[in-house]
């Protein structure tokens, strides 16, 4: 079933800008030229084929791990299909969400689900330019989306939160800010989210609770030009999130969000997950110091940054990366298809 699943979803997503070209590509020309642009047309085509999808996931209740519903839509990787089977599985009361790091919402962990189930947001990025992207979109004044231009710390995300009306009983909150998540995560208190989706960053590893030092206005390249140099370990989002009454369920496969539910939910998910996994990545997004991509692979990653400070959120020592030793397990350094012995590189 799950062999049928991923066949499917390629199939009908992976497969939508040929069937555009093949069996629509004049109409959609004409299309363009009166009513709809072509990607108007196109998100028709994937909102379908997600729907679609979403259909099939309802035969597969049981998992091994989330990698068995991805699929993406409108995501950057399979957060939809996640998403949409955890709603499958899990009774939640307020069909809310707020999300933030979204830039103009055209790929977002939220979009599908407001598209396929009409839930309520508030979506929040630094740069008025995105902001001001998706409210000039027809999909601004079809759904209820409060969009927010601000620049998100840890001393404004509950005032954000509340002078838009959110604060209370939460469907879904989704942290996307490549800097600091952890901060900004552990700061939050003004709203009782079901379940929380939290990015991370996989070059720091699995074995350890790090996270890089707070400054309010961090920004990724500024810090390092590589862009590598941001948010917090697995192992440090893992820790918070059980500090704040939340179970870990897993991650995406390209290792980079992970996916938490309420304690008092769990119940529902638990039996259905056989293995709760966190993935590493095989991202290639270095930065040359002119911010040309580098496509620096495996280890050579950890090597560009593990001169830098990270604190351990367990102890609260700040350190350099590198003097913690081995940041990584077997298992993630065979998820990053590193087989050899770290410290024999």
């Amino acid at each position: 079933m799950r062999l049928f699943l991923k066949r499917l979803r390629n199939s009908l997503i992976d497969s939508i800008s040929e069937k555009i070209r093949g069996k629509f590509g004049e109409s959609i020309s004409c299309l363009h030229d009166n009513w709809f642009s072509q990607a108007d047309v196109t998100d028709k085509l994937l909102l379908i084929a997600g729907r679609q999808v979403s259909w099939q996931l309802r035969s597969c209740r049981n998992l091994n791990t989330f990698e068995d519903v991805e699929f993406r839509v409108f995501s950057q990787w399979g957060e939809d299909g996640i998403i949409e089977w955890i709603l499958q599985n899990l009774p939640i009361e307020h069909k809310t969400f707020i999300e933030f790091g979204v830039e103009n919402y055209r790929e977002a962990n939220t979009r599908f689900l407001i598209e396929n189930r009409n839930w309520k947001g508030l979506v929040i990025d630094g740069s008025d330019a995105n902001i001001q992207t998706l409210r000039s979109n027809k999909l601004y004044w079809m759904f209820d989306i409060t969009a927010v231009t601000e620049f998100i710390t840890r001393g404004n995300i509950n005032r954000i939160i509340s002078e838009n009306g959110f604060a209370g009983e939460l469907g879904i909150l989704s942290i996307d800010i490549d800097g600091n998540d952890y901060w900004v995560m552990e700061a939050i208190d003004c709203v009782n989210p079901s379940v929380i989706i939290c990015e991370y960053n996989p070059i720091l590893g699995d074995k350890y609770p790090i996270t890089i030092p707070y400054e309010p206005s961090f920004s990724r390249l500024v810090a390092h030009h590589s862009g590598l140099y941001f948010g917090a370990s697995i192992a440090a989002i893992k820790l918070l999130a059980k500090r704040k009454g939340y179970e870990f369920l897993g991650t995406n496969s390209n290792g980079i969000n992970a996916f938490f539910v309420r304690k008092d939910l769990f119940p529902h998910l638990e039996p259905l997950i056989a293995n709760r996994k966190a993935y590493p990545s095989k991202h290639r997004d270095s930065r040359a110091q002119d911010g040309s991509l580098t496509y620096v692979s495996g280890l050579g990653r950890y090597d560009l940054i593990k001169h830098l400070q990270v604190i351990r959120v367990d102890t609260g020592e700040n350190v350099i990366f590198e003097s913690l030793g081995i940041p990584y397990s077997q298992e993630w350094l065979s998820g990053m298809s590193i087989h050899h012995s770290f410290l024999g590189r």
